[in-house]
């Protein structure tokens, strides 16, 4: 796999997440469940992300 191309994936699935995580939390009444939800998958993205870039790095 191309790590550059994972890369700019797991950003653009970040960015998502963030839009979502957005968009319920000004719902009329959220859903916390689901907000913990979103906020776990962005955050395992988030370190994903530092994983390629410290390996990108070093390469």
């Amino acid at each position: 796999m191309n790590p550059t191309a994972d890369l700019a994936r797991l950003e653009a699935r970040h960015g998502q997440l963030e839009q979502m995580i957005d968009s319920e939390f000004h719902r009329p009444m959220p859903e916390q469940g689901h907000l913990t939800e979103l906020k776990r998958e962005k955050l395992k993205i988030k370190e994903e992300i530092a994983v390629l870039q410290g390996d990108l790095q070093t390469a």
